[in-house]
């Protein structure tokens, strides 16, 4: 048995998915409004796995 912690953020998928998009793929005018930022969240999603690729070596 391995003590886990009530929340192990690095252990959990998406939280590692979110870090990229929010730190790494997301530019930073995507904040400047609600519309452009659904688009450019719409677009990493939806290319995730090609154009946007989590290395973990």
């Amino acid at each position: 048995m391995y003590f886990l912690p009530p929340y192990s953020p690095e252990l959990n998928p998406i939280e590692i998915l979110w870090r990229f998009i929010k730190y790494t793929w997301m530019p930073l005018d995507a904040f400047k409004n609600l519309n452009n930022l659904k688009e450019r969240l719409t677009h990493i999603l939806s290319h995730f796995g090609k154009e946007y690729d989590i290395k973990f070596s």
